[in-house]
């Protein structure tokens, strides 16, 4: 019943409190069984010589009605996980994939695409739509349009088993990561924690009618437990359950194991770039992005090992000699956190949590949005009275001279049923429609910070504060686009190697004394972060920076490995292990099953991927460092970078963007200098 399907309304925002389960299904088989009819019809009525408006803006519109469904479902899916709605999100994901498969190797529609970008028009058409051409006829080739019946379907088999199994990755590791608690009904065991992370644990106990307190392993439980508490064994104890889970390891062994998807999904990308003429999954995730081989982004990882591994054991070996000083004379990585802490706290007279104080959400956001509104002349103020997930949930609106330019949610704390870490989604795209009005955009941004315990506002780490702000650049590339076709509008068409530029940008003004001054304000006085304590802070930025650098070489080779060499009859857990006999200096416990739960390359956009931290940060720092040399509030310089990244979405490559800004093409000294990690910073 169409009239009673939330999802099949028109609607401006998602009513998200009134989409249920049984609402997914039938909306979705009733968009794709009007998208295929209306496929035939377009094509039908198709000229000898196709336009803009009659092919691509078409099908743009058919796109846009089946995202504005399923997007708000996929986004539940994240953030208010249950059974019933999972299993009516995976029905839908075969579905999905089928339908998208059959739109890849549609000839009609290939060759509709190829005369249309061989026609006369083409060459007055707009930069942005001239790229949104050159990346479908691209697409097209990458969906097998060119293979054999026999093999487009088997095609079309690989990519729908590929969604179930990404999914079913996700689903396990969230049902491993809450199948895990320790009730602690004896304070002494927390020892070293902070009163803010055990009035949390408290209140976790009581939401299910215990004493005492509940550690859990979502992150902001298991970080408090790694970074403060004394009791070793405890630190042990929930190290050993959260880096096994979904594994044939640890505590819950076997349960929700991730090991046998792991090697069915690798198996299945091999297959896949194999049909598709690539040696491998590395060289086909490489078509789409700015690195143009294999051998560029290993070369590019293992100059970075090189570089940086003496600075991570140096790191190692002071972080080592302190620990036996104190008493730990065999330095675990459950042992890592809490030693870097008390280090930290001995060398710079600074802690985490004294900091926190200084940073309560309102404080934050306010400083934040007063940032992005020096540097891009943009006003941010927040809705009230609109439909939402969770009580937590806040939505704000951006104006440029008093016109709307697009909206936000934020949905900040972790909670039960909600997957971890943090991203930004699209909830919609900006675009110009067939009745000619301008749609502007809406976008998620999601963390899993720790939330407000009694009276206390919610106060962060500055870790966290770093967060926010690399999500919140990932809105304003979507949000701030001028972009008016969905194919290149916001972060769409971006190569995932530039996509990480805006928002690893952004994270440079929580280092920016001038920044630093509008986010923080003590949250019962109001103070401002004295300059004793901003010394400490930027003292202590590059603190053990050869460590985090040697880590993320770590994963970023792994995950690139795996997929350029299917691990050459390697186990994933062998091709990890040879990763950390080159880059790493401190070799976790053989029972570690850090793969099982790297969702970002199983069940994310980042398999052959993850190199694209590395390297999109080379592109931040550096046109980071045209502020440095110009001020940091610079509003040319702010409106300079708007104009030649944010708002140009991928309509352009993203080098072209690049040079555009900057003048030049990048160069790694600025992130070196920035790491502390090269002869000019030390």
């Amino acid at each position: 019943m169409s009239e009673n399907n939330p999802l099949l309304q028109s609607f401006d925002l998602p009513p998200y409190s009134s989409i249920r389960p049984h609402h997914v299904e039938p909306a979705i088989d009733t968009i794709l069984a009007d998208s295929r009819a209306a496929i035939v019809e377009l094509l039908a009525k198709q000229p000898a010589t196709p336009t803009w408006d009659g092919l691509v803006l078409a099908l743009d519109e058919l796109g846009e009605r089946l995202s504005r469904a399923w997007s708000p479902v996929s986004h539940l899916n994240a953030v208010c996980n249950n059974a019933e709605l999972r299993q009516a999100y995976e029905a839908c994901l075969p579905k999905l994939s089928e339908y998208w498969t059959e739109l890849g190797q549609n000839r009609g529609l290939f060759e509709a695409y190829a005369a249309l970008a061989q026609s006369p028009a083409a060459s007055g058409f707009e930069v942005a739509q001239t790229t949104i051409l050159e990346h479908a006829l691209r697409d097209f080739r990458l969906s097998g349009i060119d293979l054999p019946p026999a093999e487009q379907q088997r095609y079309g088999a690989i990519q729908m088993k590929l969604s179930e199994l990404g999914s079913h990755f996700s689903n396990q590791l969230l049902d491993a990561t809450q199948a895990w608690t320790k009730h602690v009904t004896d304070e002494a065991v927390l020892a070293g924690l902070t009163d803010s992370a055990k009035a949390q644990m408290a209140q976790a106990a009581k939401a299910k009618d215990l004493d005492g307190w509940l550690i859990s392993l979502e992150f902001p439980s298991y970080y408090a437990v790694m970074t403060y508490a004394a009791d070793r064994a405890l630190r042990e104890e929930v190290y050993a359950a959260y880096c096994t889970r979904a594994s044939d390891q640890g505590p819950n062994a076997g349960q929700n194991d991730n090991g046998p998807v792991m090697a069915e999904i690798l198996d299945l990308r091999q297959e896949l770039a194999q049909l598709l003429g690539f040696a491998s999954y590395a060289e086909l995730s490489l078509a789409t992005k700015m690195a143009d081989s294999s051998e560029q982004v290993l070369n590019f990882l293992r100059d970075l090992a090189l570089r940086s591994k003496p600075f991570a054991a140096q790191d190692l070996t002071e972080l080592q000699a302190f620990a036996a000083e104190k008493g730990c004379a065999d330095l675990q990585s459950w042992d890592v956190g809490y030693y870097s802490e008390k280090l930290r706290e001995q060398r710079y007279s600074i802690a985490q949590e004294t900091l926190r104080a200084y940073f309560p959400i309102d404080q934050v956001l306010t400083g934040l949005f007063a940032i992005v509104q020096r540097l891009y002349g943009i006003e941010i103020a927040e809705l009230q009275g609109f439909d939402s997930w969770h009580p937590d949930v806040r939505l704000f609106e951006i104006k440029e001279n008093g016109q709307h330019v697009g909206r936000f949610f934020f949905d900040l704390y972790a909670r039960a049923n909600k997957r971890g870490g943090a991203w930004m989604d699209g909830a919609r795209d900006r675009r110009r429609s067939a009745a000619g009005d301008l749609i502007n955009p809406v976008a998620n941004l999601v963390c899993n910070f720790t939330p407000a315990v009694g009276d206390q506002p919610a106060l962060l780490t500055h870790d966290e504060v770093t967060t926010l702000f690399h999500e919140f650049g990932h809105g304003l590339h979507h949000l701030l686009t001028r972009v008016e076709h969905a194919g290149a509008a916001g972060i769409n068409g971006v190569a995932w190697d530039a996509v990480e530029l805006p928002s690893q940008f952004m994270e440079n003004w929580c280092w920016e004394p001038e920044g630093l001054a509008l986010i923080s304000g003590h949250y019962k006085t109001g103070e401002a972060l004295p300059q004793d304590l901003l010394d400490k802070m930027l003292a202590a930025k590059n603190f053990q920076s050869g460590l985090m650098m040697a880590r993320q070489i770590e994963f970023s080779l792994f995950d690139f490995e795996l997929h350029a060499t299917h691990g050459d009859g390697r186990s994933v857990l062998e091709v990890l292990e040879g990763i950390r006999a080159e880059v790493s200096v401190m070799r976790p416990p053989a029972y570690n099953r850090f793969p099982n739960s790297f969702a970002h390359i199983f069940a994310g956009g980042y398999a052959a991927g993850y190199y694209s931290y590395k390297w999109a940060e080379v592109l931040s720092a550096d046109a980071f460092s045209k502020f440095e040399e110009e001020g940091v509030f610079n509003a040319d310089t702010g409106r300079a970078f708007r104009e030649a990244i944010l708002a140009r979405g991928g309509s352009q490559e993203p080098m072209q963007l690049f040079v555009d800004f900057r003048g030049r093409e990048p160069s790694i000294d600025a992130l070196l200098r920035h790491l502390g990690l090269s002869a000019e910073a030390a």
